[in-house]
Order: C-alpha cells, then sequence, then structure tokens
C-alpha cells in the first residue's frame, strides 16, 4: 500500500512538472510577447545566435511577426528608429553580442538627439561562463548609458519580461528616446512560465503649468512680429492638429523645422520657411516648439537683424529636461504640447482688448516667400552642364504625391531639399535630426515602405552617403520594398571640400571617384537604376523609376562647385 501511494505520487508529481514544463517558454518568447503588446509589427535585424530565441518567438507567434534582415546592423537600427518616428511608438531592432551591439551605438545616438522612440534588445555572452572570456564578452550597458534614456541586462529569464516592458514604456514617454536591454545567452534559450500579459502603457503624459501658458499668451498678444517655429516633438507628441489649429486661429507666421514640416502644408500662406532669414532676423518674438534652441536655431538668438532689437524668445517643451537652459528665456512651458497650443490660444482669446494684428508683418513674409520662388525658379529649371543639383528638385518636386515620404541622407545635396521640399502632410519628411549621422536613409527607406505602404518613398542620396549604405539594396530586394532613390553624385565629400578650400586654399581626402556607377550597383543587387548626365533627361529617369515597382536608383552627375549657400556650420 504504502509502496503504490509511493507510485502514485511519483507518478503525481512527474505530471505536475510535465504540465509545468508545457507551460513554460523560453526567453525569445517572454521579450516577444512585451514587444508585440507594445505596438511592434516587425523585428529588425542581422542574424547572430545569441538572439535566436526570439527569431523564433517571432516565426511562431500568431499571427507570426515579419523579420526584417539587413546587411549590416546599423541599417536594422536606423529602420526600426525611422519607424519610432512614423507610428510614434518605438520601433525594435535586435542585435546579437559584440560588434553586432557596438554597430548600433551611432544609430542609437541619432535616436537620442532625435527623441526617437526606439528599443534595442542585444544579446550578451553568457550568463553562467561569464568573466571566462566566450565569444564576444562585453558588458553593453555602459557604452549605451550616455545615449539612452535606460540601458540594462535583463539577468535571468525571468528578468526579461518586465525589463523589456520598461525599456518599451521609456522609450514612448516624453521626452521618447532609445532604451537599450541586453540579454545572456544562456538566459535567452532558458524557459520559465510567463507572467501577466504586459498591458503596453506608457507613462501619463504632463500637464503644462497653466501660468506658464498664460504669460506666454501675454508676450503673443504684445508682439508686432511674432514667428512659430514647429519642430519634430510637434509630430512626435500627437500635436499637428493642435497647432494647425493653433497656426489657423492666431493668423501667425510659421517655420517648419525636422518632422515639424507638412503640419502646416506646404503653400500654406502663413508658411514663410522660404523667407526663414528674415523672419528670424526680424521677430521681435520667436516661439520654438517642439525642437531644441541648437545651432540649426541660432542657439535660440532671434532677431538683431537690419536695425531690429534682439527678439525675446519662448521655448515649448514636451517635458521638462527639455526646455533650453542655455538661452535666455522670456517664457516656456514643459508638457503635453497639444494642451501647450490650446492652452495659450484659449488665454489669447480670452484677453480682454483689441485682439493682435500681424498682416502687416505677414504680408512682409509672403513677399519674401514670392521672392524666393521668384529665384529659386531658374535653379530649379538650370540647364546647366554638369547638372546643377537644384534641378534634379524642379524635376522631382512635381512628380511627388501629396502622401509621399521623403527621406534625407546626405550633405550639400540634401540642404537642397530642405529648402525645396515642402510636404503637404505631416510625417512626410524625414532626416538624421541634429546629430548629423550619414548613412541613415536606407534603414529609414525601408521603415517608410513598410509602414506606409501605399507612399511614395524617396531617398535622397549625397553620394557620400550611398557609400555608406548601398548594400542594403539587397535588403529591398530580398524583402519586396521598391522605392525610388535618387543620388546626387557630384564625387565629392561637398560639405567638406567647399569650406576646406576657404579655409586653407586647397582639399584634402574630400575626392570620390568621379561619375561611380551606384545605379549599377542597385542593378548587380536586383533593382533598377541607370545614370543621367542631361538635365532634361531626369524627369523621364523619375518617371521611370516611380514605375518600375522595383528598387531604382536614378545617379545624377552633379556640378561639384554648385555647392549649398550656407549660413551656419553647426559650432
Amino acid at each position: 500500500m504504502t509502496e503504490q501511494s509511493t507510485t502514485d505520487d511519483t507518478a503525481t508529481e512527474s505530471s505536475e512538472a510535465q504540465g509545468d514544463e508545457a507551460e513554460a517558454s523560453h526567453g525569445g518568447v517572454h521579450a516577444f510577447d512585451v514587444a508585440r503588446a507594445h505596438g511592434v509589427s516587425t523585428l529588425f535585424t542581422l542574424s547572430g545566435a545569441h538572439v535566436f530565441p526570439i527569431y523564433d518567438a517571432a516565426v511562431k507567434a500568431d499571427p507570426p511577426m515579419p523579420i526584417v534582415d539587413v546587411r549590416h546592423e546599423p541599417t536594422a537600427v536606423f529602420a526600426a528608429e525611422a519607424v519610432g518616428k512614423l507610428t510614434r511608438s518605438p520601433g525594435l531592432a535586435v542585435l546579437t553580442a559584440g560588434p553586432g551591439v557596438t554597430n548600433g551605438v551611432s544609430p542609437v545616438a541619432q535616436a537620442s538627439f532625435s527623441g526617437s522612440p526606439l528599443v534595442v534588445i542585444g544579446g550578451r555572452a553568457p550568463a553562467g561562463r561569464w568573466g571566462s572570456g566566450t565569444l564576444q564578452e562585453l558588458d553593453h550597458p555602459p557604452i549605451f548609458e550616455t545615449i539612452t534614456k535606460s540601458a540594462t541586462t535583463a539577468h535571468t529569464v525571468q528578468d526579461i519580461a518586465p525589463t523589456v516592458d520598461e525599456a518599451f514604456s521609456l522609450a514612448g514617454s516624453s521626452h521618447r528616446g532609445p532604451t537599450f536591454v541586453d540579454i545572456p545567452l544562456d538566459e535567452f534559450f532558458n524557459s520559465a512560465p510567463l507572467g501577466a500579459p504586459s498591458t503596453g502603457n506608457t507613462t501619463a503624459r504632463i500637464e503644462p503649468d497653466p501660468d506658464d501658458l498664460g504669460r506666454i499668451a501675454e508676450l503673443l498678444a504684445a508682439s508686432k512680429r511674432p514667428v512659430l517655429i514647429l519642430g519634430t516633438d510637434v509630430w512626435a507628441d500627437g500635436a499637428e492638429d493642435a497647432a494647425l489649429r493653433f497656426v489657423q486661429e492666431t493668423g501667425i507666421a510659421v517655420i517648419a523645422n525636422g518632422m515639424g514640416r507638412g503640419i502646416v502644408p506646404g503653400g500654406h500662406p502663413q508658411l514663410v520657411t522660404k523667407a526663414r532669414s528674415h523672419a528670424l532676423g526680424q521677430c521681435d518674438l520667436a516661439i520654438v516648439v517642439g525642437t531644441p534652441l541648437d545651432f540649426r536655431l541660432g542657439f535660440g538668438v532671434f532677431g538683431g537683424k537690419e536695425d531690429a532689437p534682439v527678439a525675446q524668445t519662448v521655448h515649448l517643451a514636451d517635458s521638462p529636461g527639455q526646455v533650453s537652459t542655455h538661452a535666455e528665456l522670456a517664457g516656456s512651458a514643459a508638457g503635453d504640447l497639444s494642451a501647450c497650443f490650446d492652452g495659450i490660444l484659449t488665454a489669447l482669446q480670452g484677453r480682454s482688448g483689441t485682439r493682435p494684428d500681424w498682416r502687416d508683418w505677414l504680408s512682409d513674409l509672403q513677399a519674401g516667400v514670392a521672392a524666393a520662388i521668384d529665384r529659386d525658379a531658374e535653379l530649379l529649371q538650370a540647364e546647366a552642364d554638369p547638372v546643377h543639383p537644384a534641378r534634379i528638385y524642379g524635376e522631382l518636386l512635381p512628380r511627388l504625391a501629396d502622401d509621399a515620404i521623403v527621406i534625407g541622407d546626405g550633405g550639400d545635396f540634401v540642404s537642397f531639399a530642405g529648402k525645396f521640399v515642402e510636404p503637404q502632410r505631416p510625417g512626410g519628411w524625414l532626416d538624421p535630426g541634429p546629430y548629423g549621422c550619414l548613412g541613415a536613409g536606407m534603414g529609414a527607406a525601408i521603415a517608410a515602405r513598410i509602414t506606409r505602404p501605399s507612399s511614395q518613398v524617396v531617398l535622397l542620396y549625397g553620394d557620400g552617403a550611398a557609400g555608406m549604405s548601398l548594400i542594403d539594396a539587397d535588403t529591398l530586394v530580398r524583402h519586396h520594398l521598391p522605392i525610388v532613390m535618387v543620388v546626387g553624385n557630384n564625387s565629392a565629400w561637398g560639405l567638406e571640400k567647399g569650406p576646406m578650400q576657404f579655409l586653407y586654399g586647397y582639399d584634402v581626402a574630400a575626392d570620390l571617384a568621379p561619375n561611380t556607377r551606384y545605379d549599377q550597383v542597385v542593378t548587380a543587387l536586383g533593382g533598377g537604376g541607370e545614370m543621367v548626365t542631361d538635365p532634361r533627361e531626369i524627369g523621364p529617369a523619375l518617371d521611370r523609376a516611380f514605375a518600375s515597382g522595383v528598387p531604382y536608383l536614378v545617379n545624377v552627375i552633379t556640378d561639384v562647385t554648385a555647392m549649398y549657400p550656407r549660413a551656419t556650420t553647426g559650432v
């Protein structure tokens, strides 16, 4: 009897153990389930054994999650960052240990400077052999601490889900940015029961101080020549509708910066970006929303040109830590940017007295816009040989649909894009942001094609930037992601060649091989392309590219002496 009971007990314990084992899932499932709960729909990676478990989880999920594998890790991270920019929800890149992870450092830094919601999950040498010199043993988090909101290790399989959950929540909360988690190989492959499912929540939005908004409304009411500058975080914070409402209700002049482009559609009578220099030099009040007061905006100093007094500066940010500390501010507010716009508008409209009238100032700026359009027309239609880079935009602009996504990846050539391209809709412009990281465009184009499958996707490449990532045209081909690439090929690092000649009277390390056939690289990888030397052939080549249905590169040989006339070097 005792023996039988013992046998029964053993059988029961065995059955319970088998049940526990059946309910357990490996670490890849723990990480994957959290990512999907936070809205991830595509996993970007370059294959590595340290992270196999999350691939297994993605493949076996119901439904499976697409895995986009690239040819160099930076492209995976740039793609995930661009998903974050376009969807305003964290993108996911998965990198294998050691060099796989360290290859992602520059893209993560770009995401940090741009405020892009991004989660990077890295492999890590096994915890059980840590310190013994296993393959690619490197303590990654200290490398990322200065460029992420958090960088940590999920030390056990039980730690994976809560650690990854926290990473996603932080990345998607104001002020948005990248987070990093690495997972030891043995714990990634280890199994444990799944905990409670992630809710996918981010932290609560910050409410701005009404008194701060009221003071800004008073400054605006007293202003004679105000300018509103819309930056990337206006889009990232979902405040584009509130911003446009504010613009239309107040009649204020607007300049767009970064992904603030398109919030006020190109051609709108209050959009005066083409008269930017005059507007920023003559204004008496600059209200900067959702972008740092960095080198792109004169470090927060406005006015003071042509005998105008120095302007007052107001800075609005999505969180207190983003409000400028180096600039002299007449007012500031931090919090949900929709609430900021609506609160200032309500306070302005609730004031007694005469409503501000800025029509003469706006008319002055509109005259500057019209003059710029007239000046630009000659460049956009230039018949010069070699091709003036502006002619490329003259042919491209009329071919862009309202929902096109235009991506800039280059120096001098892409500076012309900033001058000429004015998106019609928000979320239609991507660039590296203030970090200025070349090579980001291919990943961004991959992300744009995936997130906006029915839109035109145009990647504008400088020839220097093209050399950094063009091998991932292979990724476009393998994953059936047609985009149009346009290379402004002046056979030089144009952003360096001109300034070095100015400073030293000569240049060095600034020339590239003449007439390089970047188009043939794409063709060899399975896409299409052609080289153009005649300005009259640019338009037909673009038509063929848009109609091709494959990744297609138009390689335009341009004049190296036709430099962009810039007013700042960023220092």
